[in-house]
Parts: C-alpha cells; structure tokens; sequence
C-alpha cells in the first residue's frame, strides 16, 4: 500500500537537491504522511516555492494553489469575461467556484452560484454572489434558471454534471447562442457505477456553444499572472477565501469522502503537522 498522493503545504527539513533548503516552505503534490521522502522533483512544477508567507499557508492548497490557477484560468483564459455577462457557477462554494463567483464579480459580471445547500447557499450570499439557489431544493431546474437568467447564461462552470448540466442545456432560452461553458470537473459522477449521460446534446449545435475542457495543469505558466492579479486583492480583504480545516492526519480520509457528499463547508484542508520553532507560521496542510 502506499500513502495518498495530493496537493498540500510543507516545510523541507532536509535537501540534496540544489534548488531547496531546510526551512523552505512549498506547495506541491506530496503524500498524506507526516514525513515524505520526495524523489520526482521539477523544481516549479511538482513543488513550488512559497515566497509570499504574508498569507496564509493553507491558502497555497486552494486560493495560492491548484483551485485558484483553476478558477482564474477558467475564467480569463478558457471564457474570457466581457462586462455584463451573466455568468452560472456550479458547486460554488468550493473550492474553486467560490473563487469563479467573486472573479466573475471584479470583472462586472452578473452571477449566479448554484450549491447542494441552505448553508452553502447562504455562504455564497456572503461571498458577494447576485443570488444563488440550492439546486436540490428545485424541483424544475429548468424553471430555476429561467427564474435567475430570465434572457438567458452567457458563461457557465461546470463542476457537477448529471441534471443541471441538462437543464443548462436544456433549450435555446437558458444557454444564450454563441455562450461559453467551461468542464473542469463533474463531481456527481465521480463513483455512480455508470455516468449518467447528457440528453440535450443537439443544443451545442443549435446554439453555436462554445464548450471547453481544461485541467489546471494545462496553466502552470500562468501562476506569476495570477499571483500578480490575485495577491493586491487578498492583502486589501477584496477576496474573501472560505476554507474547511480539520485537525489530524487520521481524520483525512473521512474528510475526503465528504467532498463526494458535499460535507465540506468551503475549501476542504487537513491541517497535519505542528509549526517548526524557526518558521513561526508554518504548518503542512493537504487537500
């Protein structure tokens, strides 16, 4: 058996290689273990440096990390915004929509975020969202996105899949023509025994739909950009970041089975390891 492999915040505590220290703070792909022995390194790649520790550490498995990267690559460079654009975030008080919403925001944008409940509903009311609607609650989904986007979704983030992506497509009223949506993930489907298929397919024809898969490794040259746009933005309390934490390595895996529940309240992190004396804020953190 081997240990979990995710992204998380860690601290080197001993290096043969040139371009790491003891003391170090990085963010990368690592193991869900205390102490990981890490040979694959690509420097800037597998493991990135933490420069920026006015923040917090835990931000670099969400906020400073792959969430982030994938919420600003999916909105400025997968569906370039355009002032107005009435913009649809799934799952979005996640980890990544909560960040898409607030984006889509800066940008002028009208939004709304769907979420699987009244509390997260409420949540993203708080991170600025125009409304928001808990889709399980709906019992014509159809009906709820003609209530919210009465001339119809310019952009819309797909993080969930199954009824809601249907609906979206569901008939020229709901996806305006020429509109965009961006696939970077489709949670509901993750551990059915069988994906559920698409029913309204012919409607990417007939409206001219522009739909684009991604992942966030498909933007890693990006991240100086992003860090740039996003870092004034958290140092001025103009980004608000919702994270979920959990103490202790042994509660990680129940954390992780209730992301496919939708349990966590926000970005899910586990916090593992105490702070070392000479670094006052560090912790290790996965996600």
């Amino acid at each position: 058996m081997q240990p979990i492999r995710g992204y998380g915040v860690s601290q080197v505590v001993d290096s043969s290689h040139p371009e790491y220290k003891e003391g170090d703070l990085v963010w990368g792909l690592t193991t869900w273990e205390e102490y990981s022995l890490i040979t694959d390194i690509v420097p800037g790649s597998s493991l990135v440096k933490i420069h920026h520790t006015d923040v917090p550490l835990s931000y670099y498995t969400g906020l400073l990390g792959m969430a982030g990267k994938t919420a600003y690559a999916g909105f400025f460079e997968v569906c370039p915004p355009k002032k107005g654009d009435k913009v649809l975030v799934s799952a979005a008080s996640g980890a990544v929509g909560q960040l898409l919403g607030q984006f889509a925001k800066l940008a002028g944008c009208y939004v709304v975020g769907s979420a699987g409940s009244k509390q997260k509903v409420l949540l993203e009311n708080k991170l600025g969202f125009d409304e928001a609607f808990n889709y399980k609650e709906e019992n014509d989904l159809e009906a709820a996105l003609k209530r919210y986007f009465p001339e119809g979704i310019d952009v819309y983030f797909e993080h969930v899949g199954g009824e809601l992506f249907d609906a979206v497509l569901l008939n020229r009223l709901n996806m305006k023509e020429h509109g965009r949506i961006a696939v970077c993930g489709i949670i509901s489907q993750y551990n059915l025994p069988e994906p559920e298929p698409l029913k309204n397919l012919f409607q990417i024809a007939l409206k001219r739909l522009n739909i684009h898969g991604f992942t966030h490794r498909d933007y890693d040259h990006i991240v100086p950009k992003y860090y740039e746009f996003v870092l004034p933005y958290i140092r001025e309390g103009k980004i608000v970041y919702v994270e979920d934490i959990v103490e202790g390595l042994e509660n990680g895996p129940a954390a992780l089975v209730g992301l496919f529940t939708g349990r966590n309240f926000g970005k899910q992190v586990v916090a593992v390891a105490p702070p070392q004396p000479y670094i006052s804020r560090s912790r290790s953190f996965l996600h």
